[in-house]
């Protein structure tokens, strides 16, 4: 089994992301690899008391940039948008930022 602090990478702290903290609702980046089945399981191993009702993910592609003569490809990106049961505790890290 994969360790679950290699596919969550960071949590993505955004307007948007701010949002849907209120609802249960999170943001993470993750392993490019990582399915939603892993990403699930991750979360609720690293998180204790959290039960995830559904993730839904967005792969964005690097885009190419050039300085002179040299170019090159900013990293691709997986984020996952994590929402959690109604019975479940919200996630303490996210607290104080609401």
């Amino acid at each position: 089994m994969k360790n679950p602090h290699d596919i969550i990478l960071r949590p993505v702290l955004t307007e948007k992301g701010y949002e849907g903290i209120g609802d249960k609702q999170y943001v993470f980046e993750v392993a490019i690899n990582a399915n939603k089945i892993e990403i699930k399981r991750a979360l609720e191993a690293v998180f204790k008391d959290i039960k995830v009702q559904k993730v839904n993910t967005v792969r964005t592609i690097g885009k190419m940039k050039r300085q002179g003569r040299t170019q090159g490809r900013t990293p691709e990106v997986k984020k996952a948008y994590v929402k959690l049961t109604e019975d479940s505790k919200p996630i303490e890290f996210f607290e104080g930022m609401v």
